[in-house]
């Protein structure tokens, strides 16, 4: 036998074992991401599922230097818009397990939407683990000053006496979408619903008097309000806002069972290793606790607020069945 016909014959032999020790490797790498001992040794990233400046994406800014501080290494932001949420929150849910790529994730994309959309690639509940909550921030209901109505039973009555004038608007496929119609129901009001890719664009035309009626979150509402720019005749949090002390909740406005909070958190992929997880949790308590985090969150309008990772995973389950019964009564779905 020649010496290239021997070569060839022990690649042969041997290319099946060589196959079964990269595919254990391989498997090991999957099986066995990074534990405490080692992590964090590099770069994380955190995922923002929505575009710069809105409620999200300054929560994580604020929480990604006092979060480097405790890891003592680098935190980024990446915005990953789109889908109301979903593509960013796919894209976590689909990395590897390891704890270096989380996503600032929320009501919306990860209790929400599951109820609403009838095809999604991916499971928003069951494809994360509950890494580290953040923060509580609620939503107002608001109508242009053009609408001559300082609360919900004025605004009902005003709706009636002018069927099909009004018109209301908000981010598609989130919360304030289904609390929006659900308002519609309830009341029997003839207001068509104007959807919108994000919050920017339906608070502008809102402003502008292109709708009358809106809902967001109390970070971005707030200071309109208290500009005079336009008029809150509703909260949908369980108690009355400190600041507005004068404008009644949902539930005082006779629309019960409307969950009252957003939350704002860190989620891991599923399967990150619990070690990696309590590591994560235990750095971004501490920042939450902080006075400086709290006092920067609180002008927002956001509630600082921390959990532990079974806390928290637990809390991503109940969202969904809270939200469960004010999805299929407001009769939002989307393909």
């Amino acid at each position: 036998m020649g010496m290239r016909s021997f070569l060839l014959s022990v690649k042969r032999a041997f290319t099946p074992v060589f196959s079964v020790i990269v595919a254990v490797g391989i498997g090991l790498n999957i099986a066995n991401p990074a534990t405490a001992q080692t992590f964090p040794d590099h770069l994380i990233r955190i995922v923002v599922p929505y575009p710069p400046a809105g409620p999200a994406d300054v929560a994580a800014r604020l929480i990604a230097p006092p979060l480097a501080a405790q890891l003592g290494q680098n935190v980024i932001i990446e915005n990953q818009p789109g889908a109301g949420g979903r593509t960013g929150a796919k894209a976590v849910a689909q990395a590897h397990p390891d704890g270096y790529m989380l996503l600032l994730g929320g009501t919306n994309p990860n209790a929400i939407a599951q109820l609403l959309y009838r095809h999604l690639d991916f499971q928003p509940v069951k494809d994360f683990t509950g890494a580290a909550l953040i923060g509580y921030d609620s939503n107002a209901m608001v109508v242009h000053p053009s609408v001559p109505a300082k609360n919900v039973k004025e605004l009902v009555a005003y709706a009636k006496a002018n069927p099909g004038k009004l018109t209301s608007g908000a981010t598609v496929g989130i919360g304030p979408h289904v609390c929006l119609e659900l308002f519609r129901i309830r009341t029997g009001v003839d207001v068509t619903f104007v959807p919108y890719k994000g919050a920017a664009p339906a608070v502008a035309d809102l402003l502008g008097g292109q709708i009358q009626i809106g809902m967001t979150s109390k970070a971005v509402l707030l200071p309109l309000i208290r500009d005079g720019k336009l008029r809150a005749v509703a909260v949908t949090s369980d108690v009355r806002w400190p600041e507005l002390p004068d404008v009644p909740t949902l539930a005082e406005s006779g629309l019960q069972g409307v969950p009252g909070y957003l939350w704002f958190g860190l989620l891991a992929p599923a399967r990150t290793p619990s070690a990696v997880i309590d590591k994560i949790n235990a750095a971004a308590n501490e920042a939450v606790k902080s006075p400086e985090f709290r006092a920067s969150i609180g002008k927002l309008g956001l509630e600082a607020k921390s959990m532990t990772p079974l806390e928290f995973t637990t809390k991503l389950s109940d969202e969904a069945r809270d939200w469960a019964a004010v999805v299929k009564e407001s009769g939002v779905t989307i393909d």
